[in-house]
């Protein structure tokens, strides 16, 4: 400031005029008093808000495999490649089967033809759900046909769905839990009556009031059907099911059964259930001689997704499914399977009818 008004001291003219701006002194308030800048006051900005993406600085997450962990651990954590590409899309997948789910989401899963691995898939579906998420989920037995869904999920209780439906209070979550099996996984069934007269009795109000009850405690529901359109429960699982898993083997047969399938919901008022349908291709021998580019070209244009499951030794055995064990390549293909079926999770409002 000193130099600045020696500069300007002597013009002539008795008086400092400057050549720029002139430094204003610094104004302070009393205290007790609001600030008298004004000028200030007008270019104040609103703050930025506390949160993370504002205040907390990324951190990499450590590499978990390959040279990139070895890198990592030998520099002491100095040095984070950061995760691979496949890494990150494990995590990516992950984070799609935890998509969040308002309410309850009811999934039907049922083939025309028997034995193309429906209640393998039902089993395999659920426990990676079940897994993944931290919702409750169960799986029910609506086969008429001596069902054996608990029997592959672990040793079965005497409790069948019967008992659950004849239960004086189903209120809370630990009466319900008395009449359920627990996998490894966390997956929870209800099975079926063995007695094959008992039930064939089981109707679509008895389903009606099975899900009634279930949804009050579980998040997800997966019923493993008949492989009949007609028995008495199915009306009740296609009107309550939010989407249809609809397994076929790679077989010209069994891809001819499922596609038929299709074209009786769109008959008989399920149009929107079938166009919203996942078909699953399980293999139960290691080759196929049908062309699976075309099957799944047929069903992708039907339906919301197609996935191909790869036979599984463990999984040919018939007994109970421990997805711990399952190849890698067909544990990755239960994942993308069900990040499918979480993708839908935001509609679960939408019932077939």
């Amino acid at each position: 400031m000193t130099d600045l008004y020696q500069k300007y001291a002597n013009t002539g003219l008795g008086e400092w005029v400057p050549d720029g701006p002139v430094p204003q002194p610094e104004v302070r308030a009393e205290a007790g008093q609001g600030s008298v800048d004004k000028h200030a006051e007008s270019h104040k900005r609103a703050p930025q808000s506390l949160d993370q993406a504002n205040v907390v600085r990324g951190v990499k997450a450590p590499p978990a495999k390959g040279w990139r962990k070895l890198v990592h651990g030998a520099s002491g954590g100095r040095i984070n490649p950061g995760a691979s590409r496949k890494e990150l899309a494990a995590a990516t997948l992950e984070e799609a089967m935890r998509t969040p789910l308002r309410g309850d989401y009811r999934i039907a899963v049922m083939s025309l033809k028997g034995g193309v691995g429906k209640t393998t898939t039902t089993v395999a579906l659920g426990s990676v759900l079940a897994e993944s998420r931290g919702d409750r989920v169960i799986a029910i037995d609506a086969n008429p046909d001596f069902g054996t869904l608990a029997q592959r999920v672990a040793a079965p209780g005497p409790a069948t769905i019967r008992d659950l439906l004849a239960a004086s209070d189903t209120s809370r979550y630990a009466h319900v839990r008395g009449f359920t099996t627990q996998g490894a996984s966390r997956l929870e069934v209800i099975g079926s009556e063995r007695d094959p007269a008992v039930s064939e009795a089981f109707s679509e109000y008895d389903y009606r009031r099975a899900v009634d009850i279930l949804q009050h405690h579980y998040n997800l529901i997966l019923t493993d059907c008949g492989t009949g359109l007609m028995h008495s429960a199915m009306a009740g699982v296609l009107d309550l099911a939010n989407t249809l898993i609809l397994v076929s083997s790679p077989a010209l047969d069994g891809a001819q059964s499922a596609s038929a399938t299709l074209d009786w919901l769109n008959l008989h008022g399920y149009d929107r259930l079938a166009a919203n349908a996942v078909v699953v291709v399980s293999s139960a021998t290691p080759k196929s001689p049908v062309n699976m580019d075309s099957v799944v070209a047929h069903f992708g244009a039907r339906t919301r997704a197609v996935h191909v499951i790869p036979y599984d030794p463990h999984l040919a055995e018939g007994a109970v499914v421990d997805i711990a064990r399952l190849h890698p390549r067909t544990m990755q293909a239960y994942r993308e399977l069900a990040a499918t079926v979480a993708s839908d999770f935001g509609q679960w409002h939408k019932h077939a009818r």
